[in-house]
């Protein structure tokens, strides 16, 4: 049960899902179905994650963060932007192993010049230019976009890093664009 209120109809949803949806491509049946603690717990609040709660998976969430394996955060700001610009992958007519975009401009305004963008997210214009390059910015900001429920429980923000959808490469891409001085982000 989810509350006094509302029933659980968890179980009777994943057969559902199981028996009519069809795995095709990288959109498997598995990646719909198959919710970790984090997904159970915000599935079970429909008007806001108690605060103990909250802090619970966001703990949890903080200790799958994997950081870059040499060390290094950054790197290519205009392969940054392809990846941000980009809005393809793990849909049933992609190749399975292709290359995933994160489709940031959905949610957030990145540079001065895009006209098309989200407002479901922050802006992240002069991302850098505002908040430094320090250890502690750039672990952070690693951490928010390899998974957001880290830093905040039951974020609408994709979990990039943690679910797969981002490479390492990509993330570092990413944050060379939100970090870089030359980037459109910070000019």
């Amino acid at each position: 049960m989810t509350s006094s209120s509302t029933v659980d109809y968890t179980a009777e949803l994943t057969q559902m899902l199981r028996n009519d949806f069809k795995s095709k491509g990288p959109a498997t049946v598995e990646r719909v179905v198959n919710r970790d603690d984090a997904q159970q717990l915000c599935s079970q609040y429909t008007e806001g994650v108690p605060k103990e709660v909250a802090a619970r998976i966001e703990k949890a969430q903080l200790q799958t963060i994997k950081y870059p394996a040499d060390g290094k955060y950054l790197g290519d700001w205009k392969e940054g932007e392809k990846v941000a610009q980009s809005g393809r992958g793990m849909q049933s007519s992609d190749a399975v192993g292709g290359v995933n975009g994160g489709n940031c401009y959905a949610c957030h305004q990145l540079s001065k010049a895009e006209i098309s963008f989200g407002n479901i997210g922050p802006t992240l214009y002069n991302y850098g230019k505002l908040r430094g390059q320090s250890d502690a910015i750039m672990q952070y900001t690693w951490g928010k976009v390899y998974n957001a429920q880290a830093y905040s429980a039951c974020s609408n923000m994709p979990r990039f890093g943690h679910n797969g959808v981002l490479t390492e490469k990509q993330i570092k891409d990413v944050m060379a664009l939100l970090m870089d001085p030359k980037s459109p982000v910070n000019q």
